[in-house]
């Protein structure tokens, strides 16, 4: 009942385009019992008295009420699908403006391929139940009613013994139409797989070719493809026997019409023309029915995309607290006390951590892969909430708990190693870091990312496209965009999450400057697996197994003959020559 009145609620910006709607179908209900009405009148009182003018007349009335449903079947079909188009957008609208507002949590256990498969062909089952499931319902419950007691004013015995048939009918579909519910929600599932699976290999073609693994990624779409193949044996076969067996019993119709009409006009209970009037009417009467028995596949599709939809609009989302307030005038103190932290139940990958940064500071963390540190960057700004006893993280000596996440976020840039640029042009992707920004503010920033003079040798300059994920760019290129993008923002807090780790030496001084540009006067986190880019930091923390094993500057550490001095000697044996640039 929930779900139907949520799936209802998306009809009232067009309420009365709907009510207009279901009147064109009312009308058009209403037409179709003229027919056999007029036949009955025709076969008993026009044709044996002769009346032609009348005959003449009756005909030329039909022919017009039938160009009036002509014209109400053109508004039915086109503005009743435009409604369902419109709420199709907006659960769209809805769907995507619920994803910007998910936690990463929810991405992290779902594939791209399995959204968009919702928000796609999920939806579009939905638009045409929203469309054709009121006007099915509604021209098919009149028809079925108006021709019961229309037939029942001719004949009501041979109209019940008819009607029996219906029980039996409504009997199968019940019984066929949950098997059928159950297999095509395992082919809508089964075709998600398909999308992310699709999704993924178009996403990594370049290292599948570079590989030589295209048969490898073929072997995976097409477990995927006999997986929907297989579900799709299921679904139709069970909608083979729904089909099948509810045909027969409307096939039904016609025999009981045969001989027990056969029968009472024999016995001169009923006269020609109303033997007539009832093969008719008979049809008219088995149409809609079939109409509902065709409209179950639609139906059982377009709850299931919406059941669908709204399994993901029940996530839970990022919310802000009650009594949240806004970060301003930020200096850029950053605090972790007692923090411990968990993505589930399995592994805790912080334990107890206390953490202090000093504003204006740079502190660098370091350690194995696994350690903890890319998660101590993603508390920060608070992508994953921490759990009420698991400690606290402070800004400024205010929790961020207690602060609005778009306030928090704003203050806090981020350089990654997987730079995302969308697909766009130069100045889009620099623009982003500030909406608002005028075209001096982003050329600053690309100077002082060391970008400009390179995107001005380009043919388009700015307005340069860049391809799908900043294909057209180096490494070394899209890095640099990454950071003007930063430099725009002007965040107080900066995170370097092995922002250089896998570019070639040369590239990497290169975005060195530029980053050590960039840290001038903000609270700087650096993770990195080259120790040479943080020997300047101001403190140096080594995070084993998410625990802080040591602390200090880059001479103490080296010093105390601990952790960091066994990384630092393996990346430099005694007769390596430092790079003059990294020191």
């Amino acid at each position: 009942m929930n779900t139907l009145k949520k799936f209802a609620s998306y009809y009232k910006p067009y309420i009365k385009m709907f009510l207009l709607d279901m009147l064109a179908a009312l009308l058009i209900s209403v037409i179709g019992m003229t027919y056999p009405i007029v036949t009955n009148r025709m076969l008993n009182e026009y044709i044996p008295n002769k009346m032609y003018s009348t005959i003449v007349t009756a005909g030329i009335v039909v022919l017009a009420l039938y160009i009036i449903r002509m014209l109400l079947r053109y508004f039915v079909q086109y503005y009743g699908h435009m409604i369902g188009v419109g709420m199709q957008a907006q659960m769209r609208r809805d769907l995507f403006a619920h994803l910007e507002k998910l936690p990463f949590s929810f991405y992290d256990e779902n594939e791209t391929g399995r959204i968009m498969s919702r928000m796609t062909s999920d939806l579009f089952e939905v638009c045409e139940l929203a469309h054709h499931g009121p006007e099915n319902l509604l021209i098919s419950a009149v028809m079925i009613i108006c021709s019961f007691i229309y037939l029942c004013t001719i004949n009501v015995v041979l109209t019940l013994i008819i009607f029996i048939c219906v029980p039996i009918l409504i009997a199968s579909s019940l019984y066929f139409r949950t098997r059928m519910r159950r297999a095509f929600n395992d082919r809508r599932k089964s075709m998600a797989e398909i999308n992310a699976a699709t999704e993924s290999s178009i996403s990594g073609i370049r290292v599948t070719k570079a590989y030589v693994n295209a048969e490898k990624e073929m072997e995976k779409f097409e477990n995927g493809n006999m997986q929907f193949v297989d579900a799709s044996k299921r679904s139709y076969n069970a909608m083979a026997k729904f089909f099948s067996s509810t045909s027969f019993v409307t096939d039904i119709f016609n025999v009981f019409i045969l001989i027990a009409g056969g029968l009472f006009l024999y016995d001169g209970k009923i006269s020609f023309g109303d033997y007539s009037t009832f093969i008719v009417s008979v049809n008219l009467f088995i149409s809609p029915v079939t109409t509902l028995i065709n409209f179950m596949e639609q139906y059982q599709n377009g709850v299931t995309g919406f059941k669908r939809f709204q399994e993901i609009m029940d996530k839970p989302t990022e919310r802000d607290p009650a009594d949240a307030v806004t970060l301003e005038n930020v200096e850029g103190t950053i605090e972790f006390k007692d923090v411990t932290f968990s993505y589930d139940s399995s592994k805790t990958v912080l334990k107890n951590v206390n953490l202090k940064i000093e504003k204006g500071c740079k502190l660098a963390l370091v350690g194995p892969s696994g350690g903890g540190k890319t998660t101590i960057c993603h508390l920060i700004p608070h992508f994953y909430p921490l759990e009420g006893s698991c400690g606290s993280i402070l800004i400024d000596g205010k929790n961020i708990r207690s602060l609005t996440l778009e306030s928090l976020r704003k203050n806090i840039g981020i350089v990654q190693q997987d730079v995302f640029l969308f697909a766009g042009s130069v100045r889009d992707n620099i623009r982003y870091g500030k909406l608002d920004a005028t075209d001096e503010e982003i050329y600053e920033a690309a100077r002082r990312a060391n970008i400009h003079d390179y995107i001005m040798t380009l043919q388009d300059g700015y307005d340069t496209q860049i391809g799908e994920r900043g294909i057209k760019l180096s490494g070394g290129q899209k890095q640099r965009l990454s950071i003007a993008r930063v430099f725009l923002k002007n965040p107080a807090i900066l995170i370097l999450d092995e922002a250089t780790s896998a570019l070639d030496n040369t590239t990497e001084v290169l975005i060195q400057q530029s980053l050590d540009e960039l840290c001038k006067g903000r609270t700087t986190l650096v993770v990195a697996h080259r120790l040479s880019t943080i020997r300047n930091a101001d403190e140096i923390a080594v995070i084993i197994n998410g625990e802080i094993a040591e602390r200090g500057s880059h001479d103490q550490l080296i010093a105390n003959n601990g952790t960091y001095k066994e990384l630092y000697s393996l990346q430099f044996r005694e007769n390596d020559i430092l790079n003059p640039f990294e020191m």
